[in-house]
């Protein structure tokens, strides 16, 4: 077979690429990697990712660097991550906001599960349905069957329509099915909760633990499949309503083409931070149960939730 000049010189070129694209790989980092976060400096996102990405740094030797990058529900920063080069300089913080928007926001300019790789699971923030002591139902089945006997009667609160505290308690109102009011506020609604305004919402622990504790918020039940180590008492929303199971889940992704000895290198060391006995206590105090995993089942995570949270926004006609 005879091989013209041009494809001689394509061949030629591809083979002196591949060893120099190897060696690049295992030179990094060479210079500081900067992690995107799609929400405001000081919340639980960013202070998640800034404590691990100090560990990151003292555990490889080169400074990783938090850069904010919040609007359209953190879809901002990962158009941006999208669009960085895939050299392993350039990481994204994944919430599970980002895969409710991928139905929630048909007209995105990227797709998340194609255009992102996954590299680590962090942990998942975890959620409790709440009551109001008003609703005289003490437990979850009691208030089940209270829901279902004033259909329309219950006021369910949440922080904008397609956040977490309203797609949470949608797929609660689908898998329960019953049928409780919907309202979205564009400010905290803790007040209107605690004076009985509104009756039901789904919470991060850490904002209702001692409202719970001092009896002016009722416990229904955990969101995560299994009980939070730091409320063993309180018993999770699956034990009445079997399958129910969701977190604000935290992780890293990367663009898509990262070499993949970056991405398995980054894998294992936030796996070993986050299995660190100070690292665990600290995100248990936010209210996190971490959750480490490989590269590829964090990929078929993401997925798994991307098409739950499509089900359940076509099923409650939800539009931003």
């Amino acid at each position: 077979m005879t091989i013209g000049r041009r494809e001689f010189l394509y061949l030629a070129g591809g083979c002196a690429l591949a060893p120099i694209g190897s060696a690049w790989a295992q030179q990094w980092p060479a210079r500081p990697v900067r992690t995107l976060v799609g929400y405001p400096a000081g919340i639980t996102p960013d202070t998640v990712t800034r404590f691990i990405s100090a560990r990151l740094s003292e555990r490889i030797g080169q400074q990783f660097i938090v850069e904010n990058r919040p609007g359209a529900g953190a879809s901002l920063a990962a158009e941006q991550a999208v669009r960085s080069q895939p050299d392993g300089y350039t990481l994204l913080l994944a919430a599970a906001a980002n895969t409710i928007n991928t139905s929630l926001y048909p007209k995105l300019s990227f797709n998340f599960n194609r255009d992102l790789a996954p590299v680590a699971s962090i942990g998942g923030v975890v959620f409790i349905m709440v009551a109001h002591p008003s609703v005289p139902a003490k437990t979850l089945p009691e208030f089940i069957a209270y829901a279902k006997a004033n259909p329309g009667k219950i006021n369910m609160a949440s922080r904008g329509i397609g956040s977490l505290t309203h797609v949470f308690g949608e797929l609660f109102k689908m898998m329960a099915g019953v049928d409780l009011v919907h309202v979205p506020y564009n400010a905290d609604y803790t007040t209107d909760l605690l004076s009985g305004r509104v009756q039901v919402a789904f919470n991060a622990v850490a904002e209702s633990a001692g409202y719970i504790k001092d009896g002016r918020l009722t416990a229904l039940g955990i969101t995560t499949a299994k009980r939070f180590a730091e409320l063993p008492n309180i018993p999770t929303i699956s034990e009445s309503l079997p399958g129910y199971e969701t977190s604000g889940w935290l992780g890293i992704v990367a663009p898509r083409a990262t070499p993949e000895s970056i991405v398995e290198r980054l894998n294992g060391n936030i796996n070993s931070v986050v299995a660190e006995p100070a690292i665990q206590k600290r995100l248990a105090g936010m209210g996190i149960a971490p959750m480490s995993m490989s590269a590829a089942a964090f990929g078929k995570f993401m997925a798994a939730e991307t098409e739950k949270w499509a089900k359940v926004i076509k099923f409650a006609k939800i539009k931003v």
